[in-house]
């Protein structure tokens, strides 16, 4: 069974939190992180850098000097590749980057991720966020009672929380967003993980809704 650190809402620190076991079994499997991070940064690629071959390049449609008699270098087309604005020899051309993961791979994968940065002690959960309006002071002043946000910090809420979002917009090293959107790069992007409690409660019912 797999713990965290749990703070209450005031950063006030509480007795260890056992995290639910159907979403930290305990197993990581390394190389289906890595695939899952791979496909990730691929599907990230745009893929729209393009060179023009010498088809494409406007002019040179006619011999720049008759092929025999003038003692230089037989030439068909100024826009050949060794002239200067020629085509490009080799260049890159649109193509999709795009990598598709079956949904158990994807499962596990997101799955390890979490149990990675609870074996190594990198997750904390806390009871709920009490914001009433955006206000970075407030989130910075509460990282500080809790002890996290010194390093890349992964802020993961219920639901989507505006205020939190709008909060943390302008923190360099902080990154929120609900539970349910985290992907295995952003957990492992993370060096610490606040998880807002009533995200697993969401978790788990749409598991069980599956």
């Amino acid at each position: 069974m797999l713990k965290a650190k749990y703070f209450k809402a005031t950063g006030e620190a509480g007795d260890a939190w056992q995290l639910p076991e159907d979403l930290f079994d305990g197993v990581v499997n390394e190389a289906v992180v890595h695939q899952a991070i791979k496909a990730y940064l691929a599907n990230q690629r745009q893929g729209t850098a393009a060179t023009k071959t010498r088809g494409f390049v406007k002019g040179g449609g006619k011999k720049i000097w008759r092929q025999k008699g003038t003692g230089r270098a037989r030439q068909g087309s100024i826009r050949a590749p060794h002239w200067k604005g020629g085509g490009v020899v080799f260049g890159p051309h649109p193509r999709d980057y795009h990598q598709d993961l079956p949904k158990k791979v994807r499962l596990l994968a997101r799955k390890s991720a979490f149990n990675l940065r609870a074996q190594n002690e990198q997750i904390s959960v806390i009871e709920r966020f009490d914001i009433d309006a955006p206000k970075t002071r407030t989130l910075t002043d509460l990282f500080g009672r809790i002890g996290v946000g010194q390093r890349k910090l992964l802020v993961l809420t219920a639901d989507a929380n505006q205020n939190v979002y709008l909060s943390t917009r302008n923190l360099q090293n902080v990154k929120v967003m609900p539970f349910s959107q985290a992907s295995v790069y952003d957990v492992m992007n993370a060096n610490e993980l606040l998880i807002e409690e009533g995200a697993f409660n969401a978790a788990q019912e749409g598991s069980t809704n599956a």
